[in-house]
Order: structure tokens, then C-alpha cells, then sequence
């Protein structure tokens, strides 16, 4: 399987190296503050994206197609599918902003990630093994079956949905991954759920999708399976490739060469693939993203083409939450935003379904890309750097659950280190690191 990986990810090489390159350099410092920018942008973004989360999944009264537009950025938030409205964030679709002296809480779109990068850093590997990941996610994530314990764990929250509390579930039942996202264990392993959690292992191997892919796949394989597992692959490609671009080159260029190289990586016969391909055909087409998205309903969750059979299954608000829609729906505000931050999360807020995961993905790509200073001088303001990862989670040596950015980061360079020894073979300077290209 490793050797499969590294001949798939010789062409993205080429991307993020250049041709004959043979390694790329890559300054740990610069990375630390790109890693900032991840945890910043994705924090940005999360929050701005559950103003809005499930709004907007389709039909609405009289079988009419209902969904935002651009026009509706700025205007007043509507009650969601499930009849929420969060105006403890925000009146109206808007930024929602943390200053300096605030803090961003944790959310199940980074408190996952934050819990494998300790994970990673606590084991002191690059691989973490089936058991490592159930003992983790049983130590740091809230059991709500059972009344407290008495370190006050459990009887709560837990901010867990669909297959995410499903494998959850299974751990408690001594269930190991990647049989946590077997179909015959998990009935939800086509959900959305590992397309938000995994991305970050991207980060860890720098220029290197076949190293990243091979980091992330039991961490996926924890709650997805099949086309959901597919579109997790999309989203750790594209974090990989990130460190190897062009910064010569127009953002738009960027994310446009970094997405159809991550298109390439997946199989064409697959239902991700397909749908990819679909919103590239109508973006080539200059059609406006509002008539794209409203496309994507009609294709999928109508017509159920390519493979694609949520509405005949019934589940519950259309599979609102399901892999495949919020994938096509991420692809949609990937390639309209152009690889410009504000515009592609503006895009994946309005965009509909469960609009949180992609702002937060692509606003931790984005943010990763522009560094930390980046976002600040887009925003013109300074952000709160400091994280509360016990909003969600629990059992994390940081006083009172609160940790920042600079912390953060400077664990995931230090991960990084390990990688690119032990995974790469590669050379871990004072100043920065030497990757070599995979061999087939």
C-alpha cells in the first residue's frame, strides 16, 4: 500500500516541488506561523459557518428549492432545519469574531484534530494505532450514556453526530478502528464526519500526499468508509500540497493546480470523483456559484445520479449530513472563492447543508496558506489567539482547557520533525527542513 501511495503522488510532487526539483525546503519557522493561520482560519470560519448551519438543505414548503444567496451575507440569520437560530453568535449572516481578549471555543470541526495532534505528540509517532486512537477518543471525549465520572467526565455534551457517536459508541463496546467504520458495525460510515477531523494530517507531511494519506488513513478509517473515506482523502491531499505551492503564482492558480491534482488522486469510477467533476463542468461553464449549488441538489439529492442514492435511502432530513452532498458543496466554494479566504468562506456559509465543515475546512487551508498575519491584515484587526479545547473535550494537561495558537503550532512543527525523519528520510536542519521526493 505504501508504495501504491508514493507512485500516485509522484505527478503531485511535480506540483509542489517542480520538475526535478528532487526535494523541497521548506522553513520551520514560516511553517509555524502557517499553522497558526490553520488553527485560525478554521476557528474563523467554524464559528461564521454554524450561524448558518443546516439553514438551508433544499426544499422548503411547497416543494420549492430554497436556499441563500450572495445577496443574503449581511442580512439576518433564518432558523435551521431543525428549527435553530443562534444569535449568541450572530443577528445576521456575518463574521463572527473572537478579539484578543476573547477566547474560540473548540468545536467538533477542530476538536478532533487538536485531539490526534496530542495524540500524536503524546506517543511520540507519526502512525497512531487502532488502540492508541480508541483509548484517546475514550479519555478526551464525554460519554453521554453514563452519569459523570469523577473527574467530571461523562453525563453531558459530548458534541458527537452521526458516525462520530456511532464509533464512539462502538469503542465503549471494546470495538477497535478501523472496525469502528465498518458498514456492518457503523450504519453511518457514509457520513460527514471524518471529512472534518483528518485534514491536519495533511499538515504533517509537507509537500508529501503519500505520507499524509498513509498518517490519516486509520484516523479516517474511524468513522468513514467508502465514498466518505474518499472525500477525506480529497482534503488531506489538498492540506499536503499546501506547503509545496508557488506563492509566485495568483491564489486562484494555487487552489485551482492543488484541487485537480487531489481530483486526480481518486478513483474516476467513484461517486467523489464525479461530483468533482460535475462542479468543475459548470464552473468552466461561467454559470454563477448560486446556480451551481442549486445544480448539485437537483443532480444529487433529485435525480440521485452518479452513484449517488441519499434520498432513496430516507434517512433522516435527506442525509443532510451525509459525505457526499457537503463534499460537492465544499467543491462548490473551493473553486468560486479562487483561493481568496473571505470569498470562499462567505461562499461555503450560503453554499447550505451542514455549512460549517467546508468554511472550516477551506478557511483552515486558506488560513494556512496566508499564515496568521495574513488573516489579521485581510481582517484588518488582531484575533484571539487562545483556544478552549475543554468547551467540547476534556482531560487536556493546559490550565483550565485554554490553549493558543503559538502552543498549538509549535506542537504540530514538532510533529512534523519526527515525520520528516522517520517517514521521509529526510533532514531536519536548525532552520528548516529537507524533504525528499517519494520513489515509486
Amino acid at each position: 500500500m505504501r508504495g501504491l501511495f508514493r507512485a500516485m503522488a509522484m505527478a503531485a510532487l511535480v506540483l509542489a516541488m517542480g520538475a526535478g526539483a528532487g526535494e523541497l525546503t521548506v522553513s520551520r519557522a514560516d511553517y509555524a506561523e502557517k499553522l497558526q493561520g490553520f488553527w485560525l482560519g478554521q476557528c474563523l470560519a467554524n464559528w461564521t459557518g454554524i450561524v448558518t448551519e443546516m439553514d438551508k438543505i433544499g426544499v422548503g414548503e411547497g416543494e420549492q428549492l430554497v436556499f441563500y444567496t450572495r445577496d443574503d451575507w449581511g442580512k439576518e440569520d433564518q432558523p435551521s432545519f431543525f428549527g435553530f437560530r443562534r444569535p449568541d453568535l450572530s443577528r445576521n449572516i456575518d463574521w463572527v469574531r473572537r478579539a484578543p481578549n476573547q477566547i474560540w471555543g473548540a468545536d467538533d470541526d477542530t476538536d478532533i484534530e487538536y485531539m490526534y495532534q496530542h495524540l500524536l505528540a503524546q506517543h511520540e509517532t507519526s502512525r497512531l494505532t487502532g488502540e492508541q486512537i480508541r483509548d484517546g477518543w475514550l479519555t478526551h471525549i464525554f460519554d453521554e450514556n453514563n452519569s459523570p465520572l469523577s473527574d467530571g467526565r461523562g453525563g453531558g455534551e459530548n458534541f458527537l453526530w452521526v458516525s462520530n457517536q456511532r464509533a464512539h459508541d462502538l469503542m465503549h463496546e471494546g470495538i477497535v478502528p478501523p472496525a469502528t467504520s465498518d458498514p456492518a458495525n457503523n450504519e453511518l460510515s457514509e457520513m460527514i464526519d471524518a471529512q472534518l477531523t483528518t485534514e491536519i494530517f495533511g499538515l504533517f507531511a509537507p509537500g508529501r500526499p503519500d505520507i499524509a494519506l498513509e498518517m490519516a488513513h486509520l484516523p479516517i478509517r474511524t468513522t468513514a468508509s467508502g465514498e466518505a473515506k474518499l472525500a477525506s482523502d480529497f482534503y488531506v491531499i489538498m492540506h499536503a500540497l499546501a506547503a509545496g505551492i508557488d506563492a509566485g503564482q495568483p491564489a486562484k492558480e494555487q487552489v485551482h493546480a492543488m484541487a485537480a491534482e487531489a481530483r486526480s488522486l481518486l478513483p474516476d469510477e467513484s461517486t467523489t470523483a464525479k461530483m468533482y467533476d460535475f462542479v468543475k463542468s459548470r464552473y468552466d461553464a461561467d454559470v454563477p456559484w448560486e446556480q451551481a449549488r442549486d445544480e448539485v441538489f437537483q443532480r444529487y439529492q433529485v435525480e440521485q445520479q452518479d452513484g449517488y442514492d441519499m434520498t432513496s435511502r430516507e434517512i433522516f432530513c435527506n442525509a443532510c449530513f451525509a459525505s457526499g452532498i457537503n463534499f460537492a458543496a465544499s467543491i462548490v466554494s473551493l473553486l468560486y472563492g479562487e483561493g481568496d479566504y473571505q470569498e470562499t468562506v462567505k461562499i461555503a456559509v450560503l453554499a447550505g447543508w451542514d455549512s460549517d465543515n467546508p468554511a472550516a475546512t477551506w478557511g483552515g487551508l486558506l488560513g494556512f496558506m496566508a499564515g496568521k498575519a495574513g488573516i489579521e491584515e485581510m481582517f484588518g484587526q488582531k484575533f484571539s489567539e487562545r483556544y478552549n479545547i475543554h468547551r467540547t473535550r476534556t482531560g487536556f494537561p493546559t490550565p483550565n482547557g485554554v490553549d493558543d495558537f503559538t502552543n498549538m503550532a509549535a506542537t504540530g512543527v514538532g510533529i512534523v520533525d519526527r515525520v520528516v525523519v522517520e517517514e521521509m528520510g529526510g533532514e531536519v536542519q536548525a532552520e528548516a527542513w529537507i524533504i525528499p521526493e517519494a520513489t515509486p
